[in-house]
């Protein structure tokens, strides 16, 4: 699986803020923060993915409890979507 949960994050975060702190880890296919519908705010989570199995299983030994901007970054293998 390449594609990472990122959860706790800054709610100043942006697709931009993901793409820079996963992409020293490898080449990233995409990195989206998800927006609430109506607001346009953060919802506090992302996702990532990368193109190598490899380089997600790196950040996420990485990254996983990294502190960001005050809070404490939860990493994980995505779950497939229901």
């Amino acid at each position: 699986m390449n594609k990472l949960y990122v959860g706790n994050l800054p709610y100043s975060a942006t697709d931009e803020t993901l793409n820079e702190l996963f992409a020293s880890y490898g080449e990233l296919v995409s990195a989206v923060v998800i927006k609430d519908r109506h607001s346009g705010r953060s919802k506090g989570f992302g996702f990532v993915e990368f193109a190598e199995e490899a380089a997600a299983q790196a950040a996420l030994a990485e990254l996983n409890g990294k502190e960001v901007d005050g809070r404490e970054l939860k990493v994980s293998e995505a779950r497939p979507q229901q």
